[in-house]
């Protein structure tokens, strides 16, 4: 991700402004929004980034603001701004999933530090999902059966019970353990496992 986009969702403006300013002079591309409900209107179509959200809002609050974003299956990272007292609204959303909160006023390097991990999770998420859809290309030139030998080597079975198992013989699990490693263009059982547990077999 060469562009790190960080939306900041505030009702007050100068905290919106002083925060852009902030974040944009630190290398980051910002977009600002008012409340929640204007910024739900645009998350699903959002580039990847992270969220600073703001707990006490008009209309809506952050931690609804969560929940819907939750629902809509937006899968931003959020870091919750509190203003003082508000520990235990930060603790309920912690609890519902975000990775971080700031008390108002807080220091840049508290906010650096928050979106480093929040950019972090959204890489580890997009090689996941990266990993998982090379994993689905690789599995479609296998047949059914070498998935099925596959799946029972991801399940830490031997070629015998394998053998057993699906009614053939072992030589036979031999052979098509051989063709699914090539066709997965593999040279060790570790490589092939990840690439079973990528989407989930095993």
């Amino acid at each position: 991700m060469t562009e790190q986009h960080v939306y900041v969702v505030d009702d007050e403006e100068a905290v919106r402004r002083s925060l852009s300013f902030l974040l944009r002079t630190s290398g980051y591309q910002t977009a600002l929004y008012a409340s929640g409900i204007e910024f739900l209107r645009e998350a699903k179509g959002l580039e990847p980034g992270c969220v600073l959200l703001d707990v006490r809002m008009p209309e809506m609050d952050g931690l609804e603001v969560q929940r819907e974003l939750a629902a809509r299956g937006v899968a931003l990272p959020v870091i919750v701004l509190t203003g003082h007292g508000d520990i235990g609204t930060a603790v309920q959303a912690m609890k519902a999933g975000a990775i971080d909160f700031l008390e108002k006023p807080f220091e840049k390097a508290a906010l650096i530090d928050a979106l480093t991990v929040g950019f972090a999770q959204l890489a580890q998420a997009g090689a996941g999902a990266e990993a998982a859809r090379g994993a689905e290309l690789r599995l479609a030139a296998l047949t059914a059966r070498e998935r099925d030998v596959l799946a029972g080597l991801a399940k830490g079975l031997p070629n015998k019970t394998i053998a057993y198992d699906l009614g053939i013989s072992p030589r036979t699990v031999e052979v098509h353990r051989a063709n699914l490693m090539t066709k997965l263009e593999v040279r060790s059982l570790s490589e092939a496992l990840r690439i079973a547990f990528a989407v989930g077999m095993g």
